[in-house]
């Protein structure tokens, strides 16, 4: 086991937004990125490029900028899709009653040994069979 912590799409998200209302979360997911003990998914690197790109975002990205990003996200361990990690995610969102894609995230930390995954999108505190959910935006 690492102890790598496992990175939610909306930590990179935030990484890049130019909102002012953001301004103190995209301090924090720049800070958080500069670390060495992280782990993203494929999951988690499509949704990035899907979400950076769309259109509706007053800052979002182009294509180019967006890909140059993934590849600069490769420089921390990825957990690929699999047959395995989909239908242990299959099992966890019936067992913790979340969704698919939620389950997905947490099974996809479990498989490369992080014990954390940084998320604002679950439930801050939980421990989800020994992966807790760490909402690194949350004021203290």
């Amino acid at each position: 086991m690492t102890a790598r912590q496992f990175v939610d799409t909306n930590v990179l998200l935030y990484s890049i937004s130019t909102a002012p209302d953001e301004a103190l979360k995209a301090r924090e997911a720049l800070r958080l990125l500069d670390g060495e003990d992280l782990a993203l998914s494929v999951q988690v690197l499509q949704e990035f490029y899907v979400q950076a790109t769309h259109r509706s975002r007053s800052d979002a990205l182009t294509s180019s900028q967006a890909s140059q990003l993934v590849e600069a996200f490769l420089r921390f361990p990825v957990q690929e899709n699999t047959v395995a990690l989909m239908t242990a995610s299959f099992a966890a969102s019936a067992r913790f009653r979340i969704s698919y894609w939620d389950a997905s995230i947490l099974e996809a930390a479990r498989s490369l040994g992080c014990r954390i995954v940084l998320s604002e999108d679950l439930s801050h505190g939980r421990d989800y069979d020994g992966v807790t959910v760490r909402n690194p935006f949350r004021r203290k």
